[in-house]
Formats: structure tokens, C-alpha cells, sequence
């Protein structure tokens, strides 16, 4: 669990990102977040017919005052039915309008959800290993239903707020031109400080939800985690770390809420303080005799109220926009990081051309990663393997071990140096070839939440039956698997935590078993394992290895002695090649120490 870690301000990662979250909605972020609308595109006249509808639920609303006046001046049976026909067309038109907004909505979010995920997994691993997990599902999840509630809600209720301001003007200028200046004097003002107090509340709400995220990453941290939280009787500190999380929520929200409060306030003093002059002043003029009669009163003081309520809604509707728009922002930073070339869902043949046989060849490689560039890791590394063999990598902790295999895998790319494999610079290859002929057993195996057929069909998707199973064998996993009362059909829990650690283990070698990779990857597979969960394990791995390519990193190095070459690395130079018998010979050699400190410890 990454305890001490700060969460990352922003996606972006990069400086300075803090301040341009407290910065007002420009006109290029504006223009950014309005790409969203391509997902909306398809559906564009369903969106249409439904904004028709909005319309005309708009023009009954404003109908009502009007024929409420007339029936004030003329109380007739067939003004007030007339009146309840309004309404009744008004329901049927709300109706559709809402049934078109929610088509719209949740099918154009569907495919932006869509999108958003498949391009997060296709992110390279320097983005991942620069963000938390539950920063990255939040932007999936709240973002998302931010903008939902937008689209399907909060657009189409301010379009109608809009029509309502428009509307009630136009009809209050018909009744009194007088009346509709002393109405509409205050507005420019209110209109003024709407603008700043809008950018004010901006901020309050962008980094309310950027602490939401904060907190929802401790809870992810903590299920994924769980086993060592309770190992360690952490419970009650993990509730603390959540709790004062949601304190700090709670306290910016209830920050942001003040600030709503005290603009919704002063809104409605100043809308509903010119309601009550237009009151008096409409009064005066019923008195005297002006041109206006208490039904037309009605009417004005009616759309007064209309225009009034509007104005405030829409200042409230505004700052949901500027949130939703802050939430568009945080995606399509998603959408714009650069992805890696990999083609998903396709099982396509591998061309001839680019079929791997196993021939490694590192020169000079230098590497770095990008958030510590001032710390080299590999410093000139230069070896040369042949296809089929077996090569360990060992060395102390933090010398550089798995990084080779990443280098590999092309999770990064060297910082100088390069690698070739079959006489091909490995840049060469397309990431999705290249990484489709090699297999990964790490010591940490992560298994999905599905049934074990599932887990090893991982390898190889559409793999019949009859494959799976004697990958099984391979792996020494068909018998335990077969012991089980569902058998292959057995659901191992989320990350597997239902398998015992030399199961698992064998489940991951299983799907590498179905994969047939050129090149295997095997990390300290077996070091966290008991002896006989190690035996089992290292059978199926000595099976797996046959004919390979083989970068086996080891900890324990009884299990690499047979090794065709071993590299060993310290601080990010490889200070010795050789077999374990041409190692053991150099005196004073970095890997005779090891062995012989461990050979002591056994």
C-alpha cells in the first residue's frame, strides 16, 4: 500500500497543473471539453427532437400566465379548461423530453466510458507507475456520472431556464414596456457578479472532487490490500486515514456550499427585491389608471416570477456546468495521453517476418525512468543470448533485475543503448506481435475475479478444452484443479485469494503453458513459496522452459545452477556472465559471495 505517497493533483502529472485547476473556464478548455460532444454525435436528432420537445415544454409554461390572466379578467368555464389543457400537453411533452434525454445520455456515455477504458489500458506503463489506482477509476466512475447528470439533467433543465428568461421578457414587454425596465434594472449587475462568483465557486467544487478521488483511493488501497492491513492490526489506522479523508471532504464542501448559499441568496434578494418593487410600482399603475388591469397584473408579476426563479436557477445550473466541464477536462486528459500501438480484440496471425526465435542481443543499454531521471538503473549493459537457452539474472535488491525484463517486454524503452532480437531492433516489431510471443510468471501472480478456466484462458483466448487441460498438466495443476467440486469452473476470488500461493503460481504458468511464447519471463517465481509448492512449481516450470528462451530472475540460486548463462548485476552494472561453475571460479566474484552467504544461511 502506498502509505506516505501524495495523490497526484491531476492526471497530467505535470507542474503546475494545481494552478490551472484554480484558474476560470477559459475559451481553449471550453473548446476542449465540448470533443466530448463526438460520442453524442451518432445520436444527434434523437438529442434534437428532444430540445424540440424542451421547447415546446418551455412555451406551455409561459402560456399558463397568460391565460391565467385572461381568466382572472373573464372567469369562463373554457379558460379554465383551457387552462387544464395546458397542462395536460405540457406532461405529454415533459414526457418525451425526458424519455429522449435519457436515450441520448446513457448510450453517448456508454461509448465515452468505452472509449476512456480502452484507451486506459493502452496506456504505457510509465503512466500508470506515476498515478494511484483509485485516482484512475474515479476519472472512469464520478467523472463520468457527473457528465450524465449534465446531458441528461442539468443541460436540459438550463436550456429551459433559458426559455423561460427569453420568453417571460418577451411576454412582459408586451404587457408593459414600463414595468418590463424597472424589472430588468437590476439584472445587469446580478449578471456581473454572477460571472466572478461563478469562477469563485468553481474552484471549491473542482478541488472537492479532486479529494473525493483522494479518498476513494485509500478504500481501493485498502480492499486490495486487506490481508495486510489485518496482518498488521491496522484497521483502526486505515479507518482514521479514511475518516480524516472525508472530514477534509467534508469541510471544502461545506466551504463551496457557503459560498452557493451566499450567491443563491444574494440572487434571490435581488430577483424577488424587484419583484416586490414591480409589485408596488404595477400597483400605482392599476390606480391611476394606466393602462393595465389587475388580470394583466397578474400576468406581469407571474412572468416577473418566472424570470426571477430562472435567473437564479441558471446561475446554480451554471456552476453544475462548470463542474461537469472541469470533469470533461480530466477526461479527455485521458483521451490525449499518447497510447501504445496495440491491436485489441484481434487474434490475427503473426507474419512470418516477425515470428520471434529467441536470439537476444543487449548493447549498451542505458535506462532511466522518467519520473527519476537524475538515477540511472542499467548503466551499459551489453550480452548476447542465444536462442533456447536458459539465462538467470541475479544480484541484490535494486540492481536492476526486473528492469531488464521490462526493458524487454517494452513496458520502456532504453534511454540509450538498444535491443535486438533475431538481428531486429526490438522498436521494430509491433508491441502487440512482440509481446504475443513471450510470457510473464511473476513472483506476485494476479489472478481476475473469474472461475480458474477463465484465468488460464488468459493466455490464450478461444483455446479449446482439450488445450486447457493439458496446460493444466504441465503446469502440475490438473489434479488440484480436478480436486475441486466445480473444477474448472471453480470462481479463485478476487486476485485469487481463494488458491494458496503454489496454486496460483501454477495457474500463471498454465497460461503461459497455453500461450507458447518464444520468450518466457519467469520473476523470482518460486521465491515466496514452501518446499513442496516450490517442487510442484519448478517441474512445471523446468516443462514450461524446454526449447525456450528463458529470463529466469532468481532469489533463491540453488534453482539456477544449470542455467546456460547467468548475468549478475550490482547497481545497475552486470559485473559477471557465465555458467554457475565458470562464476564460482572467479575469487572474490560478486556471485561466489552470494552463493556462498547463502549456502551459509541455508
Amino acid at each position: 500500500m502506498a502509505r506516505g505517497q501524495e495523490a497526484p493533483e491531476d492526471l497530467s502529472g505535470k507542474a503546475g497543473d494545481k494552478d490551472k485547476k484554480n484558474k476560470s473556464i477559459t475559451k481553449e478548455s471550453f473548446k476542449r471539453a465540448l470533443r466530448v460532444l463526438r460520442f453524442f454525435k451518432p445520436y444527434r436528432w434523437w438529442y434534437f427532437l428532444g430540445f424540440v420537445f424542451l421547447v415546446l415544454t418551455g412555451a406551455t409554461v409561459l402560456y399558463f400566465p397568460w391565460k391565467l390572466g385572461d381568466l382572472i379578467n373573464n372567469p369562463t368555464t373554457g379558460s379554465l379548461l383551457l387552462l387544464f389543457g395546458v397542462f395536460f400537453v405540457q406532461a405529454i411533452f415533459s414526457f418525451f423530453r425526458v424519455i429522449l434525454f435519457a436515450y441520448v445520455t446513457e448510450n453517448s456515455l456508454a461509448a465515452l466510458r468505452q472509449t476512456a477504458y480502452a484507451r486506459l489500458v493502452r496506456l504505457p506503463m510509465d503512466f500508470f507507475s506515476q498515478r494511484r489506482t483509485g485516482e484512475l477509476t474515479s476519472r472512469i466512475s464520478t467523472d463520468v456520472t457527473m457528465l450524465q447528470e449534465m446531458f441528461s439533467t442539468t443541460l436540459a433543465e438550463f436550456l429551459r431556464q433559458v426559455i423561460m428568461i427569453v420568453g417571460g421578457i418577451a411576454f412582459l414587454a408586451i404587457i408593459s414596456i414600463k414595468l418590463m425596465l424597472v424589472m430588468l434594472a437590476i439584472v445587469p449587475v446580478v449578471m456581473i457578479v454572477a460571472v466572478f462568483f461563478g469562477r469563485y465557486i468553481r474552484r471549491f467544487s473542482r478541488k472537492t472532487q479532486d479529494m473525493i478521488a483522494t479518498s476513494n483511493t485509500i478504500v481501493e488501497e485498502t480492499m486490495q490490500g486487506i490481508a495486510t492491513v489485518k496482518a498488521f492490526t491496522n484497521e483502526n489506522y486505515e479507518t482514521q486515514r479514511h475518516k480524516k479523508s472525508t472530514l477534509d471532504i467534508i469541510k471544502q464542501a461545506i466551504k463551496g456550499g457557503i459560498a452557493r448559499g451566499g450567491f443563491i441568496a444574494f440572487i434571490t434578494l435581488c430577483m424577488f427585491g424587484a419583484i416586490v418593487t414591480v409589485l408596488w410600482k404595477g400597483a400605482v399603475m392599476v390606480h391611476n389608471n394606466e393602462g393595465l388591469s389587475y388580470g394583466d397584473m397578474t400576468k406581469f408579476l407571474m412572468y416577473s416570477m418566472f424570470v426571477g426563479i430562472s435567473f437564479a436557477g441558471v446561475v446554480e445550473l451554471y456552476s453544475s456546468m462548470q463542474k461537469a466541464i472541469g470533469a470533461t477536462e480530466r477526461l479527455m486528459d485521458i483521451l490525449d495521453e499518447p497510447i501504445e500501438e496495440i491491436v485489441l480484440g484481434k487474434d490475427e496471425s503473426i507474419p512470418a517476418n516477425l515470428k520471434i526465435e529467441g536470439n537476444i542481443h543487449f548493447k549498451d543499454v542505458h535506462f532511466n525512468y522518467p519520473s527519476r531521471k537524475e538515477f540511472n538503473v542499467l548503466n551499459g549493459i551489453t550480452f548476447d543470448i542465444n536462442k533456447g537457452e536458459t539465462i538467470a539474472i541475479v544480484g541484490p535488491s535494486g540492481a536492476g533485475k526486473t528492469t531488464m525484463t521490462q526493458l524487454l517486454l517494452r513496458f520502456y524503452d532504453p534511454t540509450t543503448g538498444y535491443i535486438s532480437i533475431d538481428d531486429k531492433n526490438i522498436k521494430d516489431y509491433p508491441l502487440s506481435v512482440l509481446r504475443a510471443q513471450m510470457a510473464l510468471v511473476p513472483q506476485d501472480v494476479i489472478l481476475f475475479g473469474g472461475t480458474i478456466k477463465e484465468n488460464i484462458l488468459y493466455g490464450k483466448h478461444g483455446a479449446s478444452e482439450e488445450e486447457i487441460f493439458e496446460a493444466a498438466r504441465k503446469a502440475n495443476a490438473h489434479d488440484f484443479i480436478m480436486s475441486f467440486p466445480k473444477k474448472y469452473e471453480t470462481m479463485v476470488g478476487e486476485r485469487g485469494i481463494s488458491l494458496s500461493g503454489g496454486q496460483r503460481q501454477r495457474i500463471a504458468i498454465a497460461r503461459a503453458v497455453l500461450r507458447n511464447p518464444a520468450i518466457l519471463i519467469l520473476d523470482e517465481a518460486t521465491s515466496s513459496l514452501d518446499s513442496e509448492s516450490e517442487r510442484l512449481v519448478q517441474e512445471a516450470l523446468d516443462k514450461l522452459m524446454e526449447g525456450r528462451t528463458s529470463f529466469v530472475i532468481a532469489h533463491r540460486l540453488s534453482t539456477i545452477r544449470k542455467a546456460d548463462k547467468i548475468l549478475v548485476l550490482e547497481k545497475g552494472v552486470l559485473k559477471e556472465i557465465g555458467t554457475h561453475e565458470q562464476l564460482m571460479q572467479i575469487p572474490d566474484g560478486l556471485y561466489r559471495s552470494l552463493s556462498k552467504l547463502q549456502f551459509e544461511l541455508d
